[in-house]
This record gives C-alpha cells, sequence and structure tokens, in this order.
C-alpha cells in the first residue's frame, strides 16, 4: 500500500508542483488548500483535493484521520502576496496554524513533517563572502514587511522542534532561498505594493531585444535552486533514515553577470539579440549563498540545475502554461504594465 502523504498549501506555488511530483514518485497524496475550488486540476493528477483553512483546528476533521505517513505544510501567508500589510495573518496562519498542523500531525502517529523556513531568518548575514552554514543563529529583521513574517516563521520552527523533541516527529526544515519556476502572476508585493518582478522585467525586455543592464558587481553571487532540485529535496526528506532539522537549499548560486546573460540568450530573438552593458554604479542585491553541505550528506542531495536550465525550462512552461487550469494564464495577470 502507498504511503499517504498530505500536502498543505497544495494551491500555492510550491505547493502545487511538489504535490504532483509526489503523486508521480508513487505516494497516496492528499492535496489540502485554502481556495474553495482548485477547478479540478487535481482530479485530472488522480489526487483527490480538500479546502481547508490550517487557522480553524476543526477544519482538520476533513483531513484522514490515520495511516498518515508524513505532513508536507508549504502553507500560510507570505510576504510576496500580500496587498497592504496584515500581521495578524502572519499569526493565524503560520503560527496557530502551524499548531494546529503539528497536533493533526501528532494525533494521525504521521511519522514526519516537512516545513519551509524563510531565508530572511539568515538576513544579517547578507553580503557574506562565504557561503551560510545551515545552523546559523535564526535572527529575525526587527524592521520592513518581513519582520512579523520571519518572526512567526520562527515561532513555527521552535513549535515544531518542541514536537520533534516531546513526540519523537521526525522534522525536516527547509530553509529556502527564491525558488525558481514559472507562475503566471509577474507580479510580486514590497512592502505591501505591488511590483514586477524584476527577473520578470528582464525577460520581457529580452523577448523584445531590448538593452539590458549588468548591475554592480557582476562577479556577485546570489543562490540560485530550479523548483526541480526542490522536488528532488522533498523527495528525499521523505525517505531519509535520519531525524532530521533545519536544512539549507540552494546550489551554489550563480553570477550577475551569468544571470543576465543568460536571459539574453534564452529569451532575446536570435536575428536582434538584446545588447548588454555594464553599469557598476547601480546597486545590485547583496551576495549570498547557503551552505549546502548538511544538505548533501544527509539527504542524498545532487544539485543539477543551473541557471541556464531553469530559464529553458521556464520559457518551456511559459509556452505551455501546465498550471493554467490551477492558477490561470498570464493573460489573467499581465497586460504590458511595469510597476
Amino acid at each position: 500500500m502507498s504511503k499517504k502523504v498530505v500536502v498543505l498549501g497544495a494551491t500555492g506555488t510550491l505547493g502545487a508542483p511538489i504535490a504532483i511530483h509526489l503523486k508521480k514518485c508513487g505516494y497516496d497524496v492528499i492535496a489540502a488548500g485554502r481556495r474553495l475550488s482548485d477547478n479540478g486540476f487535481f482530479a485530472d493528477h488522480d489526487i483527490p483535493y480538500i479546502s481547508l483553512d490550517i487557522s480553524q483546528a476543526c477544519e482538520f476533521g476533513k483531513l484522514p484521520d490515520r495511516d498518515v505517513y508524513a505532513v508536507v505544510h508549504f502553507a500560510g501567508a507570505l510576504p510576496a502576496s500580500m496587498k497592504g500589510y496584515d500581521a495578524t495573518l502572519y499569526i493565524s496562519s503560520i503560527v496557530q496554524g502551524t499548531y494546529n498542523v503539528l497536533e493533526y500531525t501528532r494525533k494521525t502517529g504521521a511519522d514526519r513533517i516537512v516545513f519551509p523556513q524563510s531565508l530572511f531568518d539568515i538576513r544579517y548575514l547578507f553580503g557574506s563572502k562565504v557561503p551560510i552554514p545551515a545552523d546559523s543563529l535564526r535572527k529575525p529583521p526587527y524592521e520592513g514587511d518581513h519582520a512579523m513574517y520571519v518572526i512567526a516563521k520562527n515561532a513555527a520552527v521552535d513549535m515544531i522542534e518542541h514536537y520533534h523533541a516531546v513526540y519523537g516527529i521526525r522534522r525536516f526544515i527547509f530553509r529556502l532561498s527564491r525558488i525558481y519556476l514559472y507562475h503566471p502572476n509577474p507580479f510580486t508585493f514590497t512592502n505591501g505594493k505591488k511590483r514586477l518582478v524584476v527577473d520578470r522585467y528582464l525577460i520581457y525586455r529580452a523577448m523584445k531585444g531590448e538593452p539590458l543592464e549588468i548591475w554592480g558587481d557582476p562577479h556577485r553571487l546570489l543562490e540560485t535552486i530550479c523548483i526541480d532540485d526542490l522536488l528532488q529535496i522533498i523527495e528525499k526528506s521523505l525517505c531519509a533514515d535520519v531525524e532530521g532539522g533545519l536544512y539549507n537549499v540552494g546550489s551554489g548560486g550563480s553570477t550577475n553577470e551569468e544571470r543576465i546573460r543568460g536571459i539574453a540568450e534564452v529569451f532575446s530573438p536570435k536575428d536582434h539579440p538584446s545588447p548588454i552593458s555594464y553599469a557598476p554604479e547601480k546597486q545590485s542585491a547583496k551576495q549570498f549563498v547557503l551552505d549546502i553541505r548538511k544538505t548533501v550528506d544527509e539527504l542524498g542531495y545532487e544539485p543539477r540545475y543551473t541557471w541556464k536550465d531553469y530559464l529553458i525550462k521556464f520559457k518551456k512552461d511559459m509556452e505551455e502554461q501546465p498550471f493554467a487550469k490551477l492558477w490561470g494564464k498570464e493573460s489573467d495577470y499581465y497586460h504590458g504594465e511595469e510597476l
């Protein structure tokens, strides 16, 4: 009999591909999300979908109450999806929600839980010239739109550690840098204001053969991980015979120059490629790369996808729209504006 895995946050940007991948791996997947309807998306993949608000303990009665092997908990409010600012959503969905998830995990006798941690718990180490270790001190920022979010995520991690210590639930907590994949919505929210994701802005320019600039130090490294490498890590965490812990999710990073030249190469018209120039006077993001040795050693993770591999996959998904039934199409979100 296939092991039963409950994926929470299954309609989200990461939850959906995780659910599909685990189904392909042979698990008996139950997808749950806050959306009332998944538009029949999961049924197409032979996965049942359950509408569930994790902040409400009574709603967990909709889920299986026995024979659950693992809970993959990717539900919760995100700064990138929050118009305006409402910190209570972090408390209700991440703190209260994770407590409810842990109680469900305990009561069903599940062996393990998988949970994503915010990269911003080590924001104070951004700019480091060496890879940042997985077991670095978790320290939230106390200002900005990520402050209450990271405080809530840290509280959730502490609760997970408590349930591991007291009830023996194995825990696989993954510190995620940005996971690169195609989503039809090219916008994000920064401090509650709608913005076009930088990479998408550059891709749109490249598609028209417009000039691109390499800002700041062209050799600056930024952590890069394709969705397929994350799926590998999730898959391996479900069969790893270890107690778990906190793991960095990364690949070694890509340079500023690699990123811009990759976008131009993959997306520019062959007969009218985007010209590229250097702009060292313009400020780019601080360097950060994550130390993934613990993830490699304990889970057997093998980074396989480069920045260019991601761009090629992005272009393919942009054309084929594999999640359109769940998320809609790009034309539902983007109409040529540059915010």
